[in-house]
């Protein structure tokens, strides 16, 4: 079966002209006609009749037109819905981020520019941000502290500082300077679990500035943190970009070296690309 020919007499069928069906498909009226009569040849049937004033479907013809008008009109739409898509007209893109705190901005800003676009976000801690994106059930996804790897594209983000998280009423709540490092020794604190980055990069900080501090719990949440802060079970350690607005708690910057992470955007390398995880990377430009 020749879909050119189908074409052809399809478009005369939706316009009842010769003339109009050549417009409509951007070729010659000559070549309209030698398609639909090589298809009635081949076929050895009458499809069209034709006066000297339009030109009218026949029996199998009107039957073969209902076929073809949902033929290609399926087509049609197809048509349409990729060039919605390539258009970020609509979409959808799968998002991962190891905390809420910056990628919700950035949605906003895809929301607002590509309103169209419908976004899975899918939060977790750091390892499980990385291992979605590399399975590739994720798109795209906001990390921190991820060393660069083949098949992986990395974009700067911005970077933020290791904070001390200390009850509203602690005396360093005031200290609007900061609170150097070394102030923390032997502090009875309360911190992530060890695998979190914040954590990590707070504990090799300490490391390096022979800093010991007293580490009463181990949560696996900032928000427990939080809570175990305010309850004034010790001293917390939150990123700057994490910081809450509770009244009963006060984030204070921790002054020394190797307190700071980078925050970046990442995506696989052969996927880069695509129009949606374009547009996702054209929210930050590029450091």
């Amino acid at each position: 079966m020749n879909l050119f020919q189908l074409r052809a007499f399809d478009a005369v069928a939706r316009e009842g002209s010769f003339t109009r069906a050549a417009e409509r498909l951007f070729i010659s009226q000559p070549a309209v006609t030698g398609h639909i009569k090589a298809l009635e040849e081949h076929y050895q049937i009458t499809l069209l009749r034709r006066t000297a004033r339009r030109v009218e479907l026949t029996e199998e013809g009107t039957k073969l037109a209902a076929i073809t008008r949902a033929m290609f009109g399926l087509a049609e739409e197809a048509q349409v819905l990729l060039e919605a898509n390539r258009q970020l007209l609509t979409g959808r893109l799968e998002v991962a981020a190891d905390g809420p705190h910056m990628v919700m901005p950035m949605l906003a800003s895809l929301r607002a520019r590509y309103p169209g676009i419908t976004v899975n976000l899918r939060l977790g801690n750091a390892q499980e941000t990385l291992a979605a994106l590399l399975s590739e059930h994720a798109d795209v996804a906001v990390l921190t502290e991820v060393e660069p790897r083949k098949g992986l594209h990395l974009q700067a983000l911005n970077e933020s500082r290791i904070c001390a998280l200390v009850p509203e009423s602690h005396p360093w709540a005031k200290a609007s300077k900061g609170v150097k490092l070394k102030e923390l020794d032997q502090v009875i604190m309360v911190l992530r679990e060890p695998s979190s980055i914040t954590r990590r990069t707070f504990d090799e900080a300490c490391a390096m500035a022979s800093v010991n501090p007293r580490v009463l719990l181990e949560l696996d949440s900032r928000e427990a943190v939080t809570e175990a802060v305010a309850a004034e079970l010790g001293v917390g350690v939150v990123s700057s970009v994490e910081v809450s607005h509770d009244p009963r708690v006060a984030a204070v910057p921790i002054l020394g070296e190797g307190l700071v992470n980078r925050h970046m955007i990442g995506c696989m390398e052969r996927r880069r690309d695509l129009r949606l995880i374009r547009a996702f990377f054209e929210l930050t430009p590029v450091r």
